[in-house]
């Protein structure tokens, strides 16, 4: 009995490492293939400031000084770092807001500052959760990683 159990053990022991190696592996790929080192959203207005960032590993959420660490799963940034390929980076700050709410503090001025390639690109400045349409998708898979007690109600 006890052989038997030894070699059950050692089994699924080998398993266990064979897909931590595999995760790992698959991490390592994702970081080597993408250029985007992290990704910053800045929302404020008079009452509020809120700085997002996102990173390979993690997200930071400041609003109003006070600061929360959270992990990002290699789904989430994949998606993100697949919303950010289809940008023309070098025109992020030429596309224009479709609204202007942000000028008499009837929504949040928000920015998207992406560092990649070795250079930082900073997009137009826009309405909260109304972003220029070439910035719509990336906007809504940064924003749904947000929890909804994070983002201040507009009134």
């Amino acid at each position: 009995m006890k052989p038997y159990t030894l070699l059950l053990l050692s089994f699924f022991f080998l398993l266990n490492i064979s897909c931590k190696s595999q995760q790992k592996n698959d991490h390592n790929n994702l970081r080597n293939n993408s250029s985007l080192l992290k990704i910053e959203l800045k929302e404020q207005t008079r009452g509020t400031n809120r700085l997002i960032t996102f990173t390979l590993n993690s997200k930071i959420i400041s609003l109003n000084g006070d600061i929360k660490n959270e992990s990002i799963s290699t789904n989430e940034w994949k998606n993100i770092t697949e919303q950010v390929d289809l940008i023309e980076l070098s025109k992020i700050g030429s596309f224009v807001s479709p609204t202007t709410g942000r000028y008499s503090d009837k929504a949040l001025a928000s920015t998207i500052i992406i560092y990649a390639n070795g250079k930082e690109y900073t997009s137009s400045t826009f309405d909260a959760g109304i972003p220029p349409k070439e910035l719509e998708n990336l906007y809504k898979a940064l924003m749904g990683n947000v929890k909804e007690k994070h983002n201040p109600q507009k009134k």
